[in-house]
């Protein structure tokens, strides 16, 4: 008998808020943010081999590099060594989330691996959560995928109940990859202040990112005009924006009123 594949999501992440304070010593920047994510995402399968590969399916599939360097790659091959594992993996990506979006991206994708392989190779929990600040700064959040509080670079979390589990969300994206790095080398440099209530807080680098691509105003007017939003930011450093909805129905009335040339994500917060 066949064995069939083990499957792990890669939950979309979104910053309810995101707070930029300053800049660390180490080049990186001194965030304040709070993670939540979402019921739906990338999807991850797994089949035990000789050696390690990596297929990527789904319609953002073209946009990666099944290579090394792909972070799913990368994460395979770290916590093999880091577990001394001397064990093959098939990895199979289906790429559903849109590429440089903000919203986890290879980020979830790498901690999604590192929980799918743990069960595969019957590792230490505690030798993935050891590699994940390595792979980048959203992993180790991407890995819990639930809702955190994130200072430092992001990545010393703390769980928090930001009372939006099972809120239904939407998310847009204008279909215009932004790199991460050059948002930031937009920032002002400007210290708004602490994040409180994350209700009352904002994204510092919606700004820098709405200089770059334009279209992430449109899509926030956009989302803001719809019958039941309850808040509508830009998430991470975009280009994907969200909106939280006071109901299902109105969620999906948006989603269905979408425009055809922006992608978008009908789901729910965990």
């Amino acid at each position: 008998m066949t064995r069939p594949p083990l499957v792990e999501i890669a939950p979309a992440k979104i910053n309810l808020a995101l707070h930029v304070r300053g800049r660390r010593p180490d080049g990186r920047h001194e965030l304040e943010t709070v993670f939540a994510f979402c019921t739906d995402g990338d999807k991850l399968t797994a089949l035990p081999a000789d050696g390690l590969s990596l297929t990527i399916t789904g319609p953002f599939a073209a946009m990666l590099d099944d290579g090394p360097a792909n972070l799913v790659h990368r994460a395979a091959t770290a916590l093999a060594a880091e577990a001394r594992v001397g064990k093959g993996v098939q990895l199979t990506l289906d790429k559903q989330l849109p590429v440089a979006s903000g919203i986890g991206g290879g980020s979830a994708d790498a901690a999604a691996a590192l929980r799918l392989l743990t069960r595969l190779w019957g590792a230490d929990p505690a030798h993935a959560a050891k590699i994940a600040p390595e792979l980048g700064s959203d992993v180790p959040a991407c890995l819990l995928s639930m809702t955190a509080r994130g200072t430092g670079a992001g990545d010393a979390l703390e769980l928090v109940d930001a009372g939006v589990a099972g809120t239904p969300v939407l998310l847009v994206n204008p279909l215009l990859p932004l790199g991460t790095g050059a948002v930031f080398g937009r920032w002002d440099g400007v210290d708004r202040g602490p994040l409180g209530d994350w209700r009352q807080g904002r994204n510092d680098l919606e700004a820098p990112a709405r200089s770059l691509v334009p279209a992430i105003g449109d899509v926030l007017d956009w989302l803001g005009k719809q019958e039941g939003v309850e808040l509508a930011r830009m998430s991470g450093s975009g280009a994907t924006c969200f909106a939280l909805f006071a109901s299902e129905e109105a969620r999906d009335a948006a989603a269905a009123a979408c425009p055809d040339r922006w992608w978008h994500l009908a789901s729910f917060l965990r």
